[in-house]
């Protein structure tokens, strides 16, 4: 048989009247409940990290859908020339700080066209780097080399460098960044779709292409 617990100084919880076993009754609820609502506090505040962490990358992923991200004015590419830009990841999250930023290089080819290179290599995504005097890009890693339009020149590489497309919004220029341009994912925007972009054969590259 089940019996009230003794309390310090009490003889035995069975001589105590009906009212005092009431009393004791109510306070042992209550202090239950409190130890219950304290447990599932902690593990709430304790929970909330762990569903960021899971659901993160999928709400980023979703986030950065359809993302066009201005790189710079348009008078901060001189027509014939190529610099290198960097923009703020939309995938990013705010307390990635410094690694949030995304390099680019950019060539303007006339007033209105342009090509915005990713700056990895096309071989094992290693920064390439722009030497204007030679017009062309250069990979340190294993020494893979583009053409200034990003077609392939020789090494390793088996195609050009990956390109962001692009358009003009105001005196600025907007690249679309929220998917990476690889050969296995197919660009993607929410105003228009985009075509991947194509292996280089040959002489063949992809044509440039704004809004």
């Amino acid at each position: 048989m089940s019996e009230l617990l003794k309390y310090p100084g009490e003889s035995s919880n069975n001589d105590l009247p009906p009212e005092a076993k009431a009393a004791a009754h109510t306070r042992r609820a209550f202090l239950f409940k409190v130890a219950v609502g304290l447990n599932a506090l902690v593990g709430a505040v304790l929970a909330v990290p762990l569903i960021g962490y899971l659901l993160g990358p999928a709400m980023k992923k979703s986030a950065g859908v359809g993302s066009w991200i201005p790189i710079g004015d348009v008078s901060n590419f001189p027509v014939g020339e190529t610099r290198l830009a960097d923009f703020r990841s939309p995938l990013a999250s705010f307390d990635d700080g410094e690694t949030a930023k995304v390099a680019c290089w950019v060539r303007r080819i006339s007033a209105q066209r342009f090509q915005v290179f990713a700056i990895d290599c096309a071989h094992l995504g290693c920064p390439v780097r722009w030497f204007s005097e030679s017009k062309l890009f250069m990979c340190p890693c294993h020494g893979g080399a583009y053409y200034e339009d990003g077609s392939r020149a020789s090494g390793p590489p088996e195609r050009g460098l990956f390109e962001y497309k692009y358009r003009i919004a105001g005196n600025s220029l907007v690249i679309h960044a929220g998917d990476m341009p690889t050969l296995a994912t197919e660009a993607s925007c929410k105003e228009k779709p985009l075509v991947q972009i194509e292996p280089v054969t040959g002489e063949s590259r992809s044509t440039p292409w704004g809004a």
